[in-house]
């Protein structure tokens, strides 16, 4: 979920610029040429027909990682391959379609600027269809405060809630807590042109995000803050989306100008060129690839609330849906 350059800024520092060589799973580094040798999307040991190594990107939050765990699990167990997975933020994972370092993106949230500069442009990317997800983001309250101050969850009451949101962290101001700062977000401006008296402050991942919204309804505590679905913290904590203005096409064209809330995203996959051409079977078994927010949401939950490896919460859900995993490796 990185921050689109056409619709929003720039990210964490460092995350853009290209050539950077960032530490991955397993020590895998982009642009040393290291991991991606044998890979079946960069030519090496995966023929026409045969799997090779299959180099699968797993981007910084739990919903990606049951998409990634299950289709690692169906490629090795069903397919033979060798699976490496590598640990990287959107951008630098994107850059490895080009290098045969990274043959497949599992979890595209739009991104409509990653899609021109290595798509359209770059050529070293395709997309590979969608994943049946639905992502929606958007600012939340945990349940309690919708139930007690119901107009709360209308963007055009907040102003006089500001001050139940500070913090020692927000300035003064109301605080709007978001994620990652690495994540798709429109949220500085969009505190800016809804003229609201608030400051976006970075809880820092996903997990504290989870963290806060839990305590704040286990005690009744004021916050506000970035969410989105799918997401099984949602059966757990059933947050409350506030209303922002309508989306409508064209609204977040300006980063500078968002006033408007997020569309809902059609998730949809990205590989390399080299990887769609290779014949790999692994490639078909990402086109194939499809499943819904439940499915998703059963396997996160596996991995964050039960505690499970990747590979065991892949495990128990292809076991339980053989069927959908066999429409997968036609």
């Amino acid at each position: 979920m990185a921050r689109q350059a056409r619709q929003w800024r720039a990210g964490a520092a460092g995350v853009m610029v290209l050539g950077l060589t960032l530490t991955a799973c397993g020590g895998a580094k982009i642009g040393d040429g290291a991991s991606g040798s044998g890979g079946s999307g960069s030519g090496g040991s995966g023929g026409a027909g045969k799997c090779g190594t299959f180099n699968l990107a797993v981007n910084p939050w739990v919903g990606y990682e049951a998409n990634a765990a299950v289709v690692a699990y169906a490629a090795e167990h069903e397919l033979g391959c060798k699976v490496v997975k590598k640990d990287l933020k959107e951008e630098i994972a994107w850059q490895g379609f080009g290098t045969g370092e990274v043959d497949a993106v599992i979890e595209n949230w739009g991104h409509d600027d990653l899609k021109k500069k290595y798509i359209t442009d770059q050529k070293t990317a395709v997309e590979a269809g969608r994943t049946g997800n639905k992502g929606l983001i958007g600012w939340y309250v945990p349940p309690w405060l919708a139930k007690e101050h119901p107009d709360i969850t209308d963007w055009q009451n907040l102003g006089k809630y500001a001050g139940q949101f500070k913090t020692s962290e927000s300035g003064g101001k109301g605080q709007l807590l978001d994620g990652d700062p690495s994540f798709v977000t429109n949220d500085e401006a969009l505190v800016k042109n809804l003229n609201l008296d608030y400051k976006v402050v970075y809880a820092g991942s996903e997990t504290a995000l989870i963290q806060t919204f839990r305590k704040a309804e286990k005690n009744k505590e004021w916050v506000i803050g970035y969410f989105y679905e799918p997401q099984w913290f949602m059966s757990e904590v059933p947050l409350v989306k506030v209303k922002l203005p309508e989306y409508k096409e064209g609204c977040d064209a300006d980063p500078e100008k968002v006033a408007c809330d997020y569309p809902v995203y059609e998730l949809d996959k990205i590989v390399s060129a080299k990887f769609a051409a290779s014949g790999s079977p692994a490639y078909g078994l990402v086109k194939n690839f499809n499943w819904t927010n439940d499915d998703q949401n059963a396997v996160a939950k596996y991995i964050a609330v039960d505690k499970m490896s990747p590979e065991a919460a892949a495990k128990k859900w292809v076991d339980a849906n053989h069927d959908k995993v066999r429409a997968w490796l036609k």
